[in-house]
């Protein structure tokens, strides 16, 4: 088992293979995953006393067939919809950046590649090496960071949905 110190090495060889985007991508990727992390306690454990909260509401009113009390009924629905959908075009926007980022790292490292070709004269495998890694590293981090990220976008959208129409059907009209 490597210790502390070798994994840390080991990734810091890493982001210095794929250059200062490859930095900038796993900043982004840890504040994806901080917000990712937010919204799934709040959805698992944070939102239970919100409904809770909403329900107990609810059937403590005396009426709820008027269309006030439809009105009071819908808002709580939407405020509800509203806390399980927080920060999640946020966490959009973040998981298309991580492809986005991935494309720059492709073009410096390219870059790379073609003032090390302009500079040397030649088209070296060897010279080429360094700039060819930095292009493709931060590329392939980029979608890492975006697949995973949306696997979890796709979780969570989908959770809020489901509570927001568990949430309608328990909040029913008792005629």
């Amino acid at each position: 088992m490597l210790t502390f110190f070798e994994m840390f090495e080991a990734i810091r060889g890493f982001m210095e293979t794929g250059g200062q985007v490859l930095t900038l991508i796993a900043g982004l990727i840890f504040i994806m995953w901080i917000v990712i992390l937010e919204r799934i306690v709040y959805a698992l454990n944070g939102y239970r006393s919100y409904e809770k909260n909403i329900l107990s509401t609810w059937l403590n009113r005396n009426e709820r067939a008027s269309w006030d009390a439809q009105q009071i009924r819908q808002a709580q629905i939407s405020r509800a919809s509203i806390a399980l959908n927080q920060h999640l075009a946020f966490l959009g926007a973040l998981v298309a950046l991580c492809p986005l980022l991935g494309l720059m790292g492709t073009v410096t490292g390219m870059i790379e590649v073609f003032d090390v070709m302009a500079i040397s004269g030649s088209g070296s495998a060897r010279s080429m090496a360094s700039g060819v890694s930095k292009a493709t590293i931060p590329t392939m981090a980029g979608m890492v960071g975006a697949l995973s990220g949306i696997f979890a976008l796709t979780w969570l959208q989908r959770n809020a949905k489901r509570q927001v129409e568990l949430l309608e059907d328990h909040l029913l009209v008792e005629r």
